[in-house]
């Protein structure tokens, strides 16, 4: 069996097929120092659970699960398989800690996750090197800096792909292939296909890696796609980051805490909707539709350590003006729009940890919750740039992970997991940890039916 790709999805994917019985050979484009795709930058998956299990406080069932999700797509997923996905994680905290994860204790806090987000102890990183070690234990055979060209697929069937390494090519046969190379984020002139120009000022978050040559490959044969072509994971990051492969620690969780201003110093979205990890993901979006793909965050004093900071020092003044100025910013426009935001904040009791009643009143667009006056020096700013995760298009699939092709026939040997195939669940929105639970959840399912259709 062949599997493409090296991150969560495809480990999971080559651990369940090698339960089953099958011979796996996996395939990671990147050197093995930067083996694991974006799941090496990744921190939690979110599952559901009756009780808690050592790594979750509460309970989270299927249905809050499902609003949850439905909250942050605004209903723009596939049921049938949100709830499938749903409910087979179950299981996941379980299963992982059988393959070698370990667990922080439940996290507490402002970012509401102790209930519904566990997370891994030394991040994705460690994650991946736990699976890696698992899958040798096995018998998986796992080669890098090994991309895949070209897939030879005959009426919907997987015969063989074209791999290079050090430029050279050779031809792998197998009796399965599983697709978890994730999405085409790392493609810039296949993002400029939808997003135009505007694709240029986008920051790649994640591994350079993912370019989208399989989903192309399976696309050209014939696989049916799922998901918006436009949609992706994007957040706001901080505007100074690499180009790609920044990963977690140029993330920016200012927002609900301030303002977010774009390049003409305009306010332009409720800065405080929802907890911040059901709205955090439609930020990258949001940015990306403002002029030159820019805004910026501006907090005070009383709320500067209120958030984990990006690995880059904010910008810092004695005054609103002083600060507008240092980014580049309109100075008198940015404090013209500061002071009617204060203006309009009523009177309330300030909880970051609730949907408190701190909001602005007759300001548009309005700030729900957490609305405090800026008015305490120094002022901090933060550049904010689109900050992609992965996309969302990709092919589609039904709950046993096979790829659909014309007329929605499933093939009998090519199977997809992960950001390859999330945007069947995914149309819009994200959920905090939700990418995880799709990679481990499908990626077993894969590695479980490839092993059944070979062995």
């Amino acid at each position: 069996m062949l599997i493409a790709g090296g991150g969560n999805a495809a480990m999971c994917a080559a651990i369940m097929a090698r339960h089953g019985g099958a011979s796996v050979l996996v395939l990671e484009a990147a050197p093995k120092a930067f083996r694991g795709g974006n799941s090496r930058h990744t921190r939690n998956l979110r599952y559901m659970h009756e009780g808690e299990d050592g790594f979750l406080t509460g309970t989270y069932p299927e249905d809050e699960f499902y609003e949850d999700l439905l909250r942050v797509t605004g209903g723009d997923t596939n049921e049938e398989l949100a709830r499938y996905c749903i409910r087979q994680s179950q299981d996941a905290g379980e299963w992982m800690s059988a393959h070698g994860i370990k667990w922080q204790p439940s996290l507490r806090g402002t970012l509401q996750l102790s209930r519904t987000n566990a997370f891994f102890l030394g991040g994705g990183k460690a994650l991946m090197n736990a699976y890696y070690d698992t899958a040798e234990k096995m018998g998986i055979r796992a080669e890098y800096d090994t991309e895949v060209r070209d897939l030879n697929i005959e009426d919907g069937v997987f015969r063989s792909a074209v791999v290079e390494h050090n430029g050279q090519t050779r031809e792998v046969a197998a009796k399965a292939f599983i697709g978890a190379s994730g999405g085409f984020e790392a493609n810039v002139p296949w993002l400029k296909e939808y997003w135009g120009d505007a694709a240029d000022n986008f920051i790649i978050r994640g591994t350079p890696y993912n370019k989208g040559r399989v989903l192309r490959e399976l696309f050209d044969a014939g696989a049916k796609s799922a998901g918006r072509a436009k949609g992706f994971h994007a957040i706001a990051l901080d505007g100074r980051a690499p180009k790609f492969d920044g990963g977690i620690v140029t993330r920016l969780d200012c927002v609900p805490f301030g303002v977010v201003l774009n390049k003409h110093a305009e306010r332009f979205y409720d800065e405080g909707e929802d907890f911040w990890p059901k709205r955090y993901a439609i930020w990258g979006t949001l940015i990306a539709g403002q002029p030159e793909q820019e805004a910026y965050c501006i907090v005070d004093a009383k709320s500067i350590d209120m958030f984990l900071p990006s690995v880059f020092p904010p910008f810092e003044a004695d005054s609103v003006r002083q600060l507008a100025a240092a980014m580049d910013l309109n100075p008198a426009k940015a404090e013209e729009t500061v002071n009617a935001f204060n203006a309009s904040v009523k009177a309330g009791t300030f909880d970051p940890t609730t949907l408190d009643d701190c909001a602005t009143e007759g300001m548009d667009p309005p700030k729900s919750h957490w609305a405090r006056v800026i008015d305490t020096p120094p002022f901090y700013g933060y550049p904010l740039r689109p900050g992609i995760t992965f996309t969302y298009m990709g092919v589609a699939v039904n709950k046993q992970c096979q790829v659909l092709f014309n007329e929605d026939q499933p093939s009998p040997n090519i199977f997809a997991a992960g950001e390859m195939m999330s945007g069947n669940i995914l149309g819009k929105g994200y959920l905090a940890g939700f990418g995880m639970t799709i990679g481990t959840v499908f990626g077993r399912i894969a590695g479980r039916e490839a092993a059944r259709a070979v062995v």
